[in-house]
This record gives structure tokens, sequence and C-alpha cells, in this order.
């Protein structure tokens, strides 16, 4: 099983070992294995013998039968992100598999650990251009954390051991491995399954290095404004609470990634907000006005920097991340610290001296009140007729006391939603940051109910991204995902026309959307739903929704052409945000 988290349930009895069976039969004992109770897939021609001998483990491990390759994958990456453990996903050969290019993509930026396993056609006909044959593995080599061909049954043990091993550890990622039709048929002599614990030419967390502990606490320690940014990395490190006792010793401002939200609750006394394009005011200014920029499992990326040339120029860097390849590729550290952060923090924290820096951090929420007064007073509570995005998302906070997994799409609801929401608990974030996959919201929202089946799981989609996945809505049909679908329906691509309004003249190119009528749309799906255009209506409206016991539907008509500010506008320094 994978080393991100472990399942405590008894594995269901499995095939002994020195019998003879079907690398189909292999392939689903290694899922048993590997504490795989969830499967999302689309069943086809070359991947039927994996299906057939799956209609034999259908009391060991659940199916969700997609309705497109792509949304089968944003499940499994959904599933990944809430449950903490692998998300597999099963696609046929062709077709099947490029649909997964987009998903792997995606997991791959985003550093989501998934194991696709695709069916390909029959080994001697590879190369011929056989039916649905593609070359999956070069499509899909740069956008895997590794990929393998089986033609063999025999390797099928030990290739998904190492896909596993490699998907969860280190920095994770995805991984497909491509079974040619033969290999899935093919009978041989079972061994047993071993777990993978180890690759001679694979490391995946470096060695700490006690010499830049040292030199990172030393830096840190003389600094007079220090700031912790961190991302996604202190999640996938489990390392939440090492995290909370470093900036708390210190008594640094910290702000988050768009990835790393909900890895610090987001009322927590240090917590400054958001960094980014659409962050917030306090903590993009005063990136180039600290002394030690202190970065966590954070690859600074360009939304986060802006203009690189202009980026915590002032700054001593000092950069923790558990893939060296991060170290300097955007952002020159001063003193890297590489390793898993889960080990290298509480090494980092006891060498820290308690310094009072009540008075730095002072200045955040000084900026942060001009901020509430100048954007998030009127996005919150606003005084015209038509609802805001913010608003919606402040009865959403109040209702749910911040205790949901919230799953966005893309688009100005994203940022809105990243900026406003509240979270209480780790794993409550699922967004696709690197990638910006519209589309995303829908099916990973029904991986991550089945990830944390315990939580209300509401995904937060604009009127484009649904429909370009929308029918995954037959998949809460079929299976009953209780995952609760908010549309922020604006009646535009909205971040593509707010581009458009303040770089190119208004000139709003093919960005107003037609909708079908969305209500109906769920109710032929037989899933409740309303629509609601009235303020007096909203908190009625998001408490029914919250409240039905199955999927729900729940369409907001919000205004037309606001705005998501602050902006980092493309090409400027951070320092250069924009209130309006």
């Amino acid at each position: 099983m994978s080393t991100l988290e472990k399942t405590e349930t008894k594995k269901p009895q499995t095939i002994a070992a020195n019998t003879q069976i079907s690398g189909s039969q292999a392939v689903l004992e290694a899922l048993i294995h590997e504490g795989v109770d969830t499967v999302f897939g689309y069943p086809g021609g070359a991947i039927m013998p994996i299906y057939d001998a799956l209609y034999d483990y259908n009391d060991k491990i659940k199916h969700i039968l997609v309705r497109h390759e792509q949304g089968g994958i944003h499940a499994a990456q959904g599933f990944a992100r809430t449950s903490g453990r692998v998300g597999v996903a099963f696609a046929t050969s062709g077709p099947g598999a490029t649909n997964l290019v987009t998903g792997l993509a995606d997991a791959m930026i985003d550093s989501n650990p998934i194991v696709c396993i695709t069916g390909q056609v029959f080994a001697s006909l590879l190369g011929t251009d056989a039916f649905q044959e593609t070359d999956v593995i070069n499509i899909t080599s740069p956008v895997t954390k590794w990929n393998y061909q089986v033609t063999d049954a025999t390797e099928i043990p030990s290739v998904l051991a190492k896909a596993f091993y490699i998907a969860g550890t280190g920095r994770p990622g995805p991984v497909l491995i491509d079974i040619t039709k033969n290999a899935q048929m093919q009978l041989f002599d079972y061994e047993g399954y071993e777990p993978c614990s180890h690759i001679r030419s694979y490391r995946p967390k470096p060695i700490v290095r006690k010499e830049y502990i040292e030199e990172a606490a030393a830096l840190i320690n003389s600094a007079k404004k220090p700031f912790v940014i961190f991302g996604q990395g202190v999640i996938l490190g489990k390392a939440e609470q090492e995290f909370k006792e470093f900036i708390e010793t210190g008594g640094f401002p910290a702000a988050t990634t768009v990835m790393g939200l909900s890895a610090l609750e987001t009322d927590h006394s240090q917590h400054v907000g958001m960094l980014g394009m659409h962050g917030n005011y306090a903590p993009n200014v005063m990136t180039n006005e600290c002394d030690v920029l202190i970065a966590i499992g954070m690859r600074f990326d360009d939304r986060v920097t802006g203009r690189l040339d202009k980026y915590a120029k002032q700054a001593k860097v000092v950069h923790l991340d558990i893939d060296p390849a991060e170290i300097d590729k955007n952002v020159k550290a001063t003193v890297p610290v590489w390793g898993d952060c889960k080990e290298t923090l509480p090494l980092l924290t006891a060498l820290l001296t308690k310094v009072d820096h009540s008075a730095w951090l002072q200045q955040f929420r000084d900026l942060e009140q001009e901020e509430i007064k100048e954007v998030i007073h009127d996005e919150l509570n606003p005084t015209s007729d038509v609802m805001t995005m913010g608003e919606v998302i402040r009865v959403l906070n109040e209702l749910t006391n911040g205790d949901a997994v919230i799953v966005t799409d893309v688009g100005q609801h994203q940022m809105v939603t990243c900026r406003y929401a509240k979270f209480n608990s780790s794993k409550s974030n699922v967004t696709s940051g690197g990638l910006g996959t519209m589309g995303f919201g829908l099916p990973a929202a029904i991986g991550a109910w089945y990830g944390a089946p315990h939580r209300d799981v509401i995904a937060i989609i604009g009127d484009g991204g649904f429909q370009m996945t929308l029918q995954e809505l037959g998949t809460i049909m079929q299976f009953g995902a209780k995952v609760k679908i908010m549309i922020l329906n604006n009646e535009f691509l909205g971040m593509v026309r707010q581009w458009q309004q303040l770089f190119h003249d208004r000139r709003y190119s093919f960005v107003n959307i037609t909708s079908p009528d969305f209500v109906a749309l769920a109710k032929s799906y037989y899933l409740d739903g309303n629509k609601i255009s009235e303020r007096k209506d909203l908190v009625s409206a998001v408490k029914t929704m919250l409240d039905h016991d199955g999927g729900y539907l729940l369409e907001v008509m919000v205004g037309k052409e606001n705005n998501v500010f602050p902006m980092v506008a493309q090409g400027t320094s951070v320092s250069e945000i924009r209130l309006k």
C-alpha cells in the first residue's frame, strides 16, 4: 500500500501464492493488497478481461462507472485529495487512454497520487495501427511520474507494486500502467504480492542535511520581518501539526497558496491570507517587504510570484521542499532545506529562538483592513440588487461552519471561493491549481465524496465549467454520491470576460455562454434542485441544499459583470496588486 495513508480495515481474503491465475486477476489482487476499495472507470474492448475478472471481485472492490474517462481520472484525483490515499482509474485503449491525458497533466502539476490502468491491444498488434491502438506510453510520458507497458502477465504484480510506491511516495504524482490484452488473459503461476518499499534508482526523500537546517535557523532567528508562505506540501507530508508548531514557536505571519488552503485553519491568528494573482492584498504586498521569506512545500508558481525579476529581491529565501528540482527553479534559495517537511520542520523548530513579531504581524492586519474596506465588505455584503459570488460563499460559511469539503471548478467562482471559504480541517480544499482544468469540479467532487463519505462535499462550479462534464450527473444518479452542487451562473465565461474587460477594451469575444435549464437537467437525472435569483431566497435555498439527503443542484444567478479583485495583472510585480 502507498505510504500516504494505510487503511486500518481488514484486507479481504486474497488468492494464495503458487496458484495459477490470469493477468487480470493479478491486477485485482494487487489492488486489494494495496488497500484499494474504490475504482473509477469505463470499460472497453482492450480492458475487457480485467472487467470480466472484476465481476468476481464485486464484494471486494467498488467500481464507479463514470460517464467519460476524463471524469474517471478527475474523480480519482478528488478521492486522493480527501482520503490521502492513491486514487485509481481504469480506461480502455485508444480514445479511452487519450481521454485520461488532461487528468494526468492536472494530477502531475498538482502532485496528486493516481494509478491509472489502461488496456492495450494484443502485443502482436503493437505498431500496426490496430483498432483503438495508440502509443499511450509516449503520449503520457510528459504528464506522468512513471509509466510502463506490460506485455507479459508475470510482470503485473511487481509492476503494480512499483506503480503504487512511486505514485504515493516522495512528491506524489500520477502513474500509468498500460497492459496488453494478451497479458490480461495470460495464465501464470502466481507467487503472491509483495508491496514495494525500495527502488534502486528512485529516492523518494532526499537526505536531510543538518548543516542546512542550522543555516536556515540562524537566518530565521536573525530576521526582523520573517514571512512564511506555505503550499500543498504541508498537506501531502501530513505535517499540519508540525507546521503549526513551527509558525507558533516563531510567531511568523503565514500565507497560503491556492493548493495550500486548509493546511492551516483559516481563522488562525497568524494566518494572513492567500497569495497570488487574486490573493489577498497584505501577503502579496508584504512579500516585497519581508527580510526572510520561508517557503514550505510550494513551488513559486508564476501566479504566486508575478514578475520574477521584481519578486522578493530584498529577502533572503529559505526553501523547504521534498523535490530538489523545485529548489532554485524559479526563485534562488539562500538556504535550501531538502526533505519531507514532516521531518525537517521539527528540526528547524527546535532551533528557533522566541522573538516578538507582533508589530510586523500588525502591518499585515493594517493592510487587511484596507482590503476589507475597499473590496471584501462590499463583496460579502453587497447593497446592489444582484447577488455576488462572495455573499454566496459567506452564507455557505455560516451554514457549514467551515467544516465542509469544498471542491471548485476553474474560473471566477474558483478564485472567489478560495478567497472567502473557511476551512477548519485539512484536506478540505479540492481544486485544479496548476493546470486550471475547466470541467474538473463535478467529477472531482464525486471522487472527493467517496474519499470522505462522512463529510459534506460541496462542488462550486461556474456555468461554463459545469457544461464540460455535466454528464457525470449520471454517475451521481446511478451510484448515489451525496454531492451538493452549487452553480454560480453569471452567463459568461467570467474569468476570460474579466481579462477582456480590463486588458482588451471590453471586446467580449465569444464569452457570452447560453446554458440549459440546469434544474430541469438535474431532474432528468432524478436529482432534486432549485434555482434562485433573489437575495431573499439565498439562505433558505442553501440550507435546503445542505439538509437534503442525497445529491442536489442549486443554481444561483449572480452579477454578470462582477470582477474578482484584488488582482496582480500578468507581467506586474506582486507589490503592484490592484484593489480595484
